[in-house]
């Protein structure tokens, strides 16, 4: 193992970069950690997730930095679209609000305060189970001049649930997988029912932002082609809104449900 000097966490706010921030402290000692966030509008990132950001934040004793993009207050991701005409940055797949409000801000932040050195460690909270994502952001930062480090795939766990520390994930997790923005460029056709139902407002930016751009969020459809359909799912079917289910299985039960029928499970949507 390298020498440590500064550990970085990519502390996104989500359940599992919490927990990689715990075993980085725990591993290190909080003087060598930093938990780097980049702070995303009120109207996409729900206050909970900033609850939770900073609770965990102060478990570990260490603050929270921002590298943030000029204008993340009132920046939606949407409204990046719309500043650069497109959905997405280079290829299908890769949304340029990620590449404007995370990654250009984390590099300036890395560039300003952190020199190349294999004795950085950036951390992610990638599971065991993501090894593409493992092996692509491992390569990434490696040619970047760093050493990259999963605590969540390749050490002895500490953690399993912030729960057991005493600290609630966020109540978004109730109804979505992650704590992403919600209307999130890169999600499906269940995330965006969840949107249509939950989020009317955002919903109707993503139309405009679809209008204005010529280009569909969801591959293949645009969010007006889909609304008939989730009016259905919501008026006649009565479908919680909800990604807890997979994909296969929320679908599966959309098409068994019949108009009038009680709703596919128990639904709790208010946050």
């Amino acid at each position: 193992m390298n020498q440590v000097e500064k550990a970085i966490v990519c502390f996104s706010g989500g359940h599992s970069s919490a927990l990689a921030a715990i075993e980085a402290v725990r591993r290190y000692g909080k003087d060598k950690v930093i938990l780097l966030n980049h702070d995303m509008s009120p109207k996409v990132e729900h206050e909970d997730i900033k609850r939770f950001k900073r609770e965990v934040a102060d478990y570990c004793g260490v603050p929270v930095t921002y590298a943030n993009m000029p204008g993340w207050e009132t920046t939606t991701p949407l409204d990046v679209c719309v500043q650069h005409k497109t959905i997405f940055a280079g290829r299908p797949g890769r949304a340029i609000c990620t590449a404007r409000l995370k990654t250009e801000p984390f590099n300036r932040w890395l560039e300003s305060n952190m020199p190349k050195s294999a004795d950085i460690h950036i951390l992610y909270g990638f599971d065991v189970g993501e090894t593409d994502r493992i092996l692509r952001r491992g390569t990434i930062i490696r040619a970047m001049g760093y050493t990259p480090e999963f605590p969540l795939a390749q050490w002895p766990r500490t953690i399993e649930r912030t729960e057991d520390i005493g600290i609630e994930r966020p109540a978004t997790y109730r109804i979505y997988r992650h704590a992403n923005c919600i209307g999130c460029l890169k999600a499906g056709k269940q995330h965006w029912y969840c949107v249509y139902c939950l989020r009317p407002d955002i919903w109707w930016d993503a139309k405009f932002a679809e209008e204005r751009l010529g280009y569909s969020i969801i591959n293949g459809v645009y969010l007006k082609e889909l609304e008939p359909l989730f009016w259905s799912m919501k008026h006649e079917k009565h479908i919680c809104p909800s990604e807890k289910m997979p994909p296969q299985t929320f679908w599966a039960q959309v098409n068994a449900t019949l108009p009038e029928q009680e709703s596919m499970m128990p639904c709790d949507c208010a946050f």
